[in-house]
């Protein structure tokens, strides 16, 4: 806190200061001490000031010693809101740091002063008084400071004295505000840490327990995001669900590198002030997400047997670095947490190994049926309830005896015959009668002894595989169509197949220059290249579930979303366009080293209502989609030649996105057909170095130039155009911005310019 000193003390108390003004002084210290918030208190005294000078407004700024910032929770005159500065900058830093007030006859030819605040503002400040807020030992509490002297007169020695007198008056309440505020705000941290603790406690699934600890640490130590790191020993890894600020994030990292891992490495705590001149801290994270890393505070979670089992980061703390407080905070609130995440650790391993037995069995295609050792039915999965055309409530807990009966009597014969030898047994193309109309089911049956771990019997389990008709028939059907629709077709869809209206992502890829490829390869060569090709793509769409609707030439056209329908069907579609692109390089490369030619390619993906359904004659019908979204879909995918990209996406798909990827908005335009404008994106994520140089810097440029281009500020567009170019000579979407903007400037005026362009070309 800086200190006064005895001269400029010994003079500003022997400054005059008459009976009236005495009496305004002893008047605002009744009144401050009769105030009830720190609020009202400044209020007053500020209210008293700005009177006693004659001056339109005024400020009293405190310092808060945590962020070194003045600030103020009141202003009089038009500004209603908290003004935060810091506490060494401008004429109030300046005061505040010397502990010398001063008057300031011109504000604007002070170079101290600030000229944005009235540039944003609209107010003209002429002349300041500023004056360091004293207690009666001399400490400074803050800066008080009124604006422009009514009648345009100048602030005199007088106004000073007053501004002091008031001040320093109403220090002593003041300060006593201060420490109860304080202490108040401490309790209320302390109660909030147990709260969070109490929170923690009682929450047993990882996820929403590392969201609640993490949102609770950002809280707590006024930092800008903080992640949680927890060990996995079978990896040697070091990851997290979710990441504050970040969003949601699975992020793996090994558990000796970087920051974290010298933390979880060592086990002490790290406190780095200046992430950028630690050589341990990684800056490639923050190039890649444009993110500033100033002060990175991490500390080791340890268990109740002192084991290091996590690490948690915190980065950039409000105000500054972070001190010695924050450390001990954070190390107290990890060690009581550390139980918490332990327990929640040891359930999500449990829940997910249950989760795996059971979606393992619920995925099988056979029927998967355990008996207790006194044969009732303790499980079935869902192809056994399928097979045996019963619900869960008709086959639990039922005898052996009693379920397979009849005909089906065989089947208990079999099981025990199992119990009793302990040995498995097997039966090819066994006959199953189910049902009231007796329904004969082929099906090879195994069935096998449960046993513990001492090999005691605890039961028997019998294994059902459908080998009918059906089956054989649909893997027929399956070598001719997307498996998914022979299930459909074979499970009697036809209201699904007949017709109908849903949302879908349309995914359109054309070969660039085949009429070239064609003519130098021949009949023979293009049908060998289309058909090492199209096995390439199609492994992409089969990846994400995405139905091939059919070959166009040398196109494809997918559908993600129908007849089957995903949450993220936008993201499947968007995933499965950048991963075509990296699986083009690879098959590109293979290509160039047995020289041959390479072949590129453009993509286009528009999400929207779709009719889908069996389309043809009847002897000859396709299930396929149609509508505007397709349409828009193969527009955009020849729009790529145009810009020089390779994946177009519409606004409609961008919107629906869910997961995070690197873009740039490319147009607004109205396709060809069409009289509404519509957004289109480009992805970036399958560039690399090599073929994209300079990315961040390049689309920094590329969209400052856009708003220019919008704007109808030709030249400036032009410039950014440049600029990237210059940083990626080969990016043809700038080559056609400049030319656009070029003729623009020519044949369009700015004022009516609505940033839209108009294909004329398919």
């Amino acid at each position: 806190m800086p200190e006064s000193s005895s001269d400029l003390q010994d003079s500003e108390n022997n400054t005059y200061v008459n009976a009236s003004s005495a009496e305004l002084v002893l008047q605002v210290s009744h009144d401050v001490a009769r105030a009830d918030s720190l609020d009202e208190q400044l209020r007053i005294i500020m209210k008293a000031v700005t009177k006693a000078t004659n001056s339109e407004r005024g400020t009293l700024f405190l310092n808060d010693f945590a962020t070194n910032e003045l600030y103020s929770r009141v202003a009089l005159g038009d500004v209603k809101r908290e003004i935060r500065i810091l506490n060494n900058s401008g004429i109030a830093g300046a005061v505040y740091t010397t502990g010398t007030a001063e008057i300031v006859d011109d504000a604007y030819a002070d170079k101290r002063f600030n000229h944005s605040v009235d540039h944003a503002t609209g107010y003209k400040t002429r002349n300041i008084l500023c004056a360091p807020v004293r207690t009666v030992k001399g400490d400074i509490l803050g800066v008080a400071q009124t604006l422009n002297k009514n009648d345009g007169c100048k602030f005199t020695q007088d106004d000073l004295a007053i501004m002091q007198a008031i001040t320093t008056q109403a220090s002593i309440a003041l300060q006593g505000t201060l420490f109860i505020e304080r202490m108040e705000k401490l309790r209320e941290q302390e109660a909030e840490f147990l709260n969070v603790v109490s929170d923690v406690s009682s929450e047993i699934n990882l996820g929403p327990l590392l969201q609640m600890i993490m949102s609770a640490i950002t809280k707590m130590l006024q930092a800008d995001r903080s992640t949680l790191f927890l060990n996995d020993e079978k990896t040697n890894e070091l990851y997290t669900q979710i990441g504050q600020g970040l969003g949601a994030t699975n992020i793996r990292l090994p558990n000796h590198l970087g920051i974290a891992g010298a933390v979880f490495t060592s086990g002490k705590t790290v406190n780095i002030p200046y992430a950028y001149a630690d050589l341990r801290f990684n800056p490639a994270f923050d190039k890649q997400t444009g993110y500033f890393t100033r002060s990175i505070l991490c500390c080791p979670v340890l268990n109740k047997d002192g084991k290091v089992i996590g690490v948690t980061q915190v980065l950039n703390k409000k105000g500054g670095p972070f001190n010695q407080d924050d450390e001990q905070r954070l190390t107290a609130f990890t060690s009581q947490i550390a139980i918490g995440l332990e327990n929640a650790q040891l359930f999500a391993d449990v829940q997910q190994m249950k989760n795996y037995n059971e979606s393992m069995l619920e995925s099988m295609s056979n029927a998967v049926v355990t008996f207790d050792e006194e044969g009732v039915i303790v499980t079935c999965n869902a192809a056994g309830l399928r097979i045996l055309k019963a619900t869960q409530d008709e086959v639990i807990n039922r005898k052996d005896e009693d379920f397979f009966t009849d005909e089906n009597s065989w089947v208990v014969e079999r099981l025990r015959m199992v119990r009793e030898s302990n040995e498995a047994d097997i039966l090819l193309d066994a006959v199953l009668k189910i049902g009231p109309n007796a329904e004969e089911t082929s099906i090879n049956v195994t069935t096998l002894p449960l046993l513990d771990k001492d090999s005691k019997a605890i039961g028997t389990m019998i294994m059902m595989e459908d080998i009918s008709s059906e089956k054989r028939m649909k893997s027929t059907m399956s070598r001719y169509m997307d498996p998914g629709l022979a299930d459909k077709l074979m499970g009697g869809g036809e209201e699904i197949l007949g017709g109908q209206s849903s949302v879908a992502t349309v995914l359109f890829s054309d070969v660039r220059s085949f009429t070239t490829l064609s003519e130098e390869l021949g009949a023979q060569g293009i049908v060998s290249l289309l058909n090492e090709y199209f096995t390439v793509m199609v492994d992409c769409l089969n990846a994400e579930e995405g139905m091939l609707d059919k070959f166009i030439g040398d196109a494809i056209m997918a559908i993600f979303g129908t007849p089957f329908p995903h949450e993220d069907d936008p993201d499947r579609a968007v995933r499965c366009a950048i991963d075509m692109m990296n699986k083009l390089r690879e098959f590109n490369k293979e290509r160039t080293a047995k020289g041959l030619m390479p072949i590129d390619i453009g993509i286009g993906l528009n999400t929207d209502n779709v009719v889908s359904g069996n389309i043809g004659s009847p002897k000859r019908m396709d299930y396929t989609v149609i509508g505007d979204g397709v349409n828009l879909a193969a527009r955009l995918e020849s729009g790529t030649k145009q810009y020089g990209a390779h994946i177009l996406i519409s606004e409609f798909t961008f919107k629906a996105l869910r997961g995070t990827y690197r873009y740039r908005e490319m147009d607004h335009v109205v396709v060809k057909g069409k009289t509404k404008p519509v957004a289109i994106y480009e992805l970036l994520d399958y560039h690399t170095e090599d073929t994209f140089p300079n990315m961040v810097d390049a689309l920094a440029h590329f969209r400052d130039g856009i708003e220019c281009y919008r704007k109808g500020t030709f030249n400036n567009a032009i410039d950014s155009f440049k600029k990237v170019l210059s940083l990626n000579p080969k990016d043809k979407a700038s080559e056609i911005y400049i030319e656009r903007c070029e003729h623009l400037k020519e044949t369009v005026d700015p004022d009516n310019w609505d940033g839209i362009w108009v294909m004329t070309s398919k």
